[in-house]
């Protein structure tokens, strides 16, 4: 093993279910990549996990051997390549269970949205998905989960009653408010710096069907729009949820048409309620330009990802995340100065959003939580597709600059989930409040006190 040769060889890792590959083996490409094609990993050993005995015998060697591990279920956040090491691949275990009676569903580590949404649906229930079903639950929820819903619901975290987690020192325990509660508070929120969860448990919502969509304007209507949906979010009830967005859509078949190839200004649409009145409410929205594509309407909740259509297929993105207080006239003239019709139709990113926060998401979970998002706003949202070193540079370089312009109207943090490439630890603790850091970092200190769990956006033990 390159990073570690005083390590043992892998006998001990016979006991695996699952396969238990290393470079140059025919299977450890698809064993390692993730649906963020940006990030490379190469690590060491790479194990499929099965199930929870996987992961405990797998966190065992780790500790014996001081080899530090990382975790992946989807790949959707893989913002930082793992290099060397012992990396844990959840997504062989994919079982949801429902209780329709108790409204919960027990999800296990490398179950998708897509997967829950076809258990509970039967029963007309659903989970508090964020704008992709393809994405992983676990993953999601451990930063917090901003779900489409949002507004409505709160935070996916929120609705967590308890997690199945496999610590560093290779114990698996059960965390609930009254079991290990500290656990229990930095998992929610604090993303996977204190274990590794094999499953959780989740309230499920009776939510069969929503009035949801996008409204699509040609790019030459995209400040009257911005500044119509800023005014407008200020008058609308907190079931309400919606995003603007600036989309420069490639010219590939993943996209449909008319979208495909186009320049727009959209305003994505979920509302739980009454669908005459939600047509009633976004009025304002539809009267203050000419729509181009309108594809909002009543839908069943299965179909969530009509609403956002974000890509299916496996890609090499940048993205990047920062919370706002609000939306000032200076903060929407910075924003469309970066990224509006007069960037150019040419402009490297493909998608510059802004997304109405409050509601549900601005009061505070029923059992105390490490999510740091509660005070903000709105928030921001940058992806570019990085398919060439020439083309990943404008697209970091034009990341930048929309960031910094906009940071004078920040709260000075991020999302977990979408902070982006994680930087120095300075970089990194910008996704909760000191004293929030403070804390993981002692609990990290008492559950992975030699850092084992080290990779993508870690928190270092005090």
């Amino acid at each position: 093993m390159t990073a570690h040769p005083h390590t043992p060889d892998l006998f001990a890792l016979s006991e695996i279910h699952g396969p238990v590959l290393r470079p140059g083996d025919p299977a450890y490409p698809d064993e390692v990549t993730g649906f963020n094609l940006a990030s490379l990993h190469t690590p060491d050993v790479a194990i499929g996990a099965t199930g929870p005995d996987d992961v405990v015998t797998a966190m065992r060697w780790a500790r014996a051997t001081r080899t530090p591990v990382a975790v992946q279920a989807t790949g959707h956040g893989a913002n930082y390549p793992i290099e060397h090491g012992l990396l844990i691949n959840t997504s062989r275990m994919t079982d949801v269970d429902v209780d329709p009676t108790t409204r919960t569903a027990t999800i296990a580590a490398g179950a998708k949205w897509s997967h829950v949404m076809a258990a509970a649906a039967p029963h007309g229930l659903a989970g508090l998905c964020g704008t992709s079903t393809d994405a992983g639950v676990v993953g999601y929820t451990l930063g917090g989960g901003l779900p489409v819903l949002g507004r409505a619901y709160g935070y996916a975290a929120d609705l967590v009653r308890s997690f199945q987690v496999v610590t560093p020192d290779g114990h698996l325990h059960e965390s609930d408010p009254q079991a290990e509660p500290e656990l229990f508070w930095a998992l929610r929120g604090g993303k996977g710096n204190v274990g590794i969860v094999t499953s959780l448990v989740t309230e499920l919502l009776p939510v069969p069907r929503l009035y949801g969509g996008g409204l699509h304007w040609h790019a030459e209507h995209t400040e009257t729009l911005l500044r119509t949906w800023t005014d407008w979010t200020g008058t609308v009830p907190d079931e309400m949820c919606s995003m603007f967005s600036v989309l420069r859509l490639p010219p590939i078949p993943q996209i449909p048409e008319p979208l495909r190839g186009g320049f727009w200004a959209r305003v994505a649409i979920a509302w739980p309620g009454d669908p005459a009145e939600g047509d009633a409410l976004i009025a304002p929205l539809r009267a203050a330009a000419p729509v181009a594509v309108d594809l909002v309407g009543d839908m069943a909740y299965t179909d969530l990802d009509r609403i956002h259509m974000e890509p299916q297929d496996p890609l090499p993105a940048r993205e990047c995340c920062m919370l706002l207080r609000d939306l000032t006239p200076d903060a929407l003239d910075a924003f469309l100065e970066q990224v509006g019709p007069g960037a150019g139709a040419e402009h490297p990113l493909l998608a510059a959003s802004l997304r109405h926060m409050g509601g549900a998401l601005a009061r505070p979970s029923a059992v105390e939580d490490a999510v740091c998002s509660r005070d903000a706003g709105y928030f921001m949202e940058s992806v570019g597709i990085m398919p060439a070193p020439p083309v990943a540079e404008a697209v970091e370089q034009a990341t930048r600059r929309l960031h910094t312009a906009m940071a004078p109207y920040g709260t000075g943090r991020t999302m977990v989930n979408i902070h982006g490439t994680p930087g120095d630890e300075q970089d990194r603790a910008r996704a909760w409040t000191p004293e929030v850091y403070a804390r993981l970092r002692h609990d990290k200190s008492v559950y992975d006190p030699d850092n084992l769990l080290r990779y993508g956006h870690a928190v270092t033990p005090a």
